[in-house]
């Protein structure tokens, strides 16, 4: 990735436009997670049922941070211990933030479902995009996910204002963890298993569970 990717990125994301781009995983569909035309757009070129929310990505923690300030601090320190990383964390969308990502169907949904990819090596430029992007695999929904470019269907290609070849990457969909009641009560789960194995998780959200109770309890 070179500069000018970052500054061509931007510009798409900024308006109505659709990326195509790599990430720590696979590749996904990118787009202003608050234009309901792009969204629409990259539902159409995935045959993705349109009340299906989607995930929104930061390029960087910081920016994630400093965009969600509503989140409470155990949650804080937990995006802090598992991002940048290969997983896709639900946390309660307290501000009603990118609702036309996150409740496409206008059914009140309280979740966001937060993304900061790890990016480094040939992929490290891309962490200098400041603004968030709404995102999903680039395949046919229910379809493989795509390791190269290659892999990503013509159609999609074709259909995108911006396609980025970022190499081979992983190939494997981030692991998608359930954080909705993680402030109350330090509970989470697995909705679907990926890069991030299990007992790296149970270690993790364990031990700042335990950290913040004991903090606010000396408080």
């Amino acid at each position: 990735m070179a500069p000018e990717d970052v500054a061509r990125l931007r510009q798409c994301l900024a308006g109505d436009g659709v990326a195509i781009l790599p990430t720590d995983t696979v590749y996904g569909l990118a787009c202003n997670p608050d234009s309901e035309k792009a969204l629409r757009r990259i539902y159409e070129l995935k045959g993705r049922p349109p009340i299906k929310p989607a995930g929104v990505m930061f390029f960087s923690l910081a920016s994630a941070l400093d965009s969600l300030p509503e989140l409470g601090p155990r949650t804080r320190v937990a995006l802090g211990s598992l991002l940048p990383g290969p997983v896709t964390l639900l946390i309660p969308n307290t501000a009603n933030r990118f609702l036309s990502a996150c409740d496409p169907s206008g059914t009140g949904a309280a979740l966001l479902g937060l993304r900061v990819p790890a990016l480094d090596g040939p992929l490290a430029t891309l962490a200098g995009v400041d603004m968030p992007a709404a995102q999903s695999s680039a395949n046919l929904s229910g379809g493989p996910d795509p390791r190269r470019l290659s892999d990503v269907p013509t159609h999609l290609c074709d259909g995108a204002d911006l396609v980025l070849d970022g190499g081979e990457l992983p190939g494997t969909a981030s692991t998608v963890i359930d954080l909705a009641r993680y402030e109350l009560d330090g509970s989470w789960r697995i909705l679907r298993e990926g890069p991030l194995d299990a007992k790296s998780l149970v270690r993790t959200l364990s031990k700042v569970a335990a950290d913040t109770l004991s903090s606010q309890s000396e408080k």
